[in-house]
């Protein structure tokens, strides 16, 4: 189960990956807010930020070997994968070690009293993500701007 745990969250990594690697950087500037919401690029940031958010609170040994993202800093596709690369590594340590520790994850509740485990925080973290490349994709298409077909059905290939 361990194993099936990991290897949902390499996927999920995986289509932020296609995805990211995949939207020019025009595009990255991109908002659909007209009271100064986040560009794509923004979005990005954001994600890799809350999981180092997550990470802080769960697993200090794990959050020291990786680094936030400023998001003032101008876009960047290599460092922004790099960063891809290794918050998505964290947070697969994470889960693993949380795994090993009978599901148990430091700091991960969602109400009164209401400690949550490994396998909820994994849906949190797919929810998430999920939600923004959502947002990514309906503001592409809305900008005219277009993703390959292959990216697009791409992301739907968690087999």
């Amino acid at each position: 189960m361990k194993e099936q745990l990991i290897e949902t969250w390499r996927i999920n990594n995986q289509m932020n990956l296609l995805l990211l690697d995949n939207i020019s950087e025009t595009s990255m500037q991109k908002t659909l807010s007209t009271r100064g919401g986040r560009t794509i690029y923004l979005q990005w940031v954001h994600i890799h930020n809350v999981r180092m958010q997550w990470m802080e609170i769960c697993a200090k040994d794990i959050f020291k070997k990786y680094k936030v993202i400023d998001k003032a800093e101008a876009f960047d596709r290599n460092a922004l994968h790099t960063a891809f690369e290794n918050s998505g590594q964290g947070v697969e340590e994470m889960l693993g070690q949380s795994w090993d520790n009978g599901g148990k994850v430091k700091g991960f509740s969602t109400g009164p009293g209401g400690k949550k485990g490994v396998i909820p925080m994994l849906g949190y973290f797919i929810s998430h993500e999920s939600h923004h490349r959502g947002n990514m994709l309906l503001t592409l298409k809305q900008c005219g701007e277009k993703i390959p077909d292959a990216v697009k059905w791409g992301l739907w290939e968690w087999y």
